[in-house]
């Protein structure tokens, strides 16, 4: 079997050199003035670092309190909220100012879940765990960022 090779004409070399010139103008930009919202053309400074071995660990998490009476940790994914752990990190200041932008999250959550017990109080917590020498020492601290009564 022969295999006939096209060469691409100049506008074929023109068109792909301009793609890849844009893609690195793209990542350059996105990495010197961008934020992770630039994805995949962001800075990917969040995995550039290492933990030190004696060091504090902050993770975000939206804790709902269901029209069932129970408490349960939100999925941050888009099939359980709609809204991934990076947005709400991202935007975690934002949500302290003005705890009503987690009536997204409840609206997304009933939307996507009709079957589900409806979310009726949203908590942005933050949960601290402390490393002593590389390893956890204790149990994570948790506080409560914000609190949002749904609507």
């Amino acid at each position: 079997m022969t295999v006939e090779v096209i060469r691409a004409g100049r506008t074929g070399r023109l068109v792909r050199l301009a793609v890849v010139v844009a893609g690195i103008g793209l990542l350059i930009h996105g990495t010197v003035r961008g934020t992770d919202d630039l994805w995949p053309f962001g800075p990917m400074s969040q995995y550039a670092m290492s933990v030190p071995g004696n060091a504090s660990i902050d993770s975000i998490r939206v804790v709902a309190l269901t029209d069932a009476g129970t408490t349960v940790d939100v999925p941050l994914d888009t099939n359980g909220a709609g809204i991934r752990r990076a947005e709400i990190e991202a935007r975690t200041g934002a949500i302290v100012a003005d705890p009503s932008l987690l009536q997204s999250v409840a609206d997304d959550w009933a939307r996507q879940h009709p079957d589900k017990p409806r979310y009726v109080r949203l908590e942005l917590v933050r949960d601290t765990t402390t490393l002593v020498h590389g390893r956890v020492s204790g149990h994570p601290a948790s506080k409560v960022l914000a609190r949002w009564q749904v609507r």
